[in-house]
């Protein structure tokens, strides 16, 4: 089996309506099967959503990420899907998450949400970079807490 890894970031738009309980629900019910389907597949990430998009980071074998991916780009409750990147990595960085999800920091999620309205979610103005970063940089201080 190849050992390669490769990490995927991408970016969609939340099709998601209705009140803040349903939205609630729909988001665990992502996380509950991203959680089962990335753990057999030997996938790894993190998830940050808010009301407007969502922004994944997927990490394992290329032929995993692509069939996950697929999945996702399928799934009505994503549209506008985006790849900010989709690079061969050295080694994983979420590898104790089968999908973390980012979403209870205030300051974190307002950041995302800024910087996807800075983007006026034009892929051309969004950094792969910077949205790992994010997602590493609030799971690293949750850790720390």
């Amino acid at each position: 089996m190849d050992k390669t890894l490769y990490r995927l970031v991408y970016l969609s738009r939340n099709t998601i309506t209705g009140d803040d309980d349903l939205l609630q629900e729909e988001i665990r019910g992502i996380l509950d099967v991203s959680q089962r389907n990335n753990r057999q597949a030997g996938v790894t990430g993190a998830l940050m959503f808010n009301t407007g998009c969502f922004a994944q980071v997927l990490e394992g074998p290329h032929n995993r990420i692509q069939d996950t991916f697929e999945r996702i780009q399928c799934d009505p409750r994503h549209s506008h899907v985006s790849v900010l990147a989709f690079d061969r990595v050295e080694a994983r960085y979420f590898s104790d998450w089968d999908m973390a999800f980012v979403g209870q920091n205030a300051q974190r999620i307002e950041q995302f949400a800024g910087f996807n309205e800075r983007s006026s979610f034009d892929a051309k103005a969004l950094d792969g970079d910077t949205v790992f970063e994010l997602l590493r940089t609030h799971l690293d201080e949750a850790e720390q807490a």
